[in-house]
């Protein structure tokens, strides 16, 4: 969890404040709790300034970012995994509930462009 200084944009502090809500919900395996702290973390995202001053490198508000940048890179690839292992025990439990891929290649003819377009099923 974040334990930086104060010494930052608030937007940082925000950011951290859900990065914070979707690393607690993660390490309890709560989906709905890490849906929601995704939306939630979305929505921050959104809500960037434009410009963010660094200032000198090293700077707390510098050091602030780029921790916050880490852990999301860090949780976002553990939203992906968990993601990934839902979907395979899906599978595995309940095939005629599998989802079909976002994109794939179309089975019939296609009516246009050439062969092996993808399409997107969604």
């Amino acid at each position: 969890m974040s334990t930086l200084s104060t010494n930052y944009h608030p937007w940082i502090g925000s950011l951290q404040v859900e990065l914070d809500a979707l690393e607690a919900a993660l390490l309890r395996g709560d989906a709905p709790a890490v849906e929601l702290a995704s939306a939630a973390m979305q929505k921050v995202l959104m809500q960037a300034p434009p410009v963010i001053a660094l200032g000198e490198p090293g700077s707390d508000q510098q050091q602030a970012l780029l921790s916050a940048a880490e852990r999301f890179a860090r949780l976002r690839q553990a939203v992906l995994r968990a993601n990934a292992q839902s979907q395979r025990a899906v599978t595995s439990l309940l095939p005629q509930h599998a989802q079909q891929p976002t994109y794939g290649r179309q089975i019939s003819a296609p009516s246009m462009g050439g062969a092996g377009r993808g399409y997107l099923s969604a």
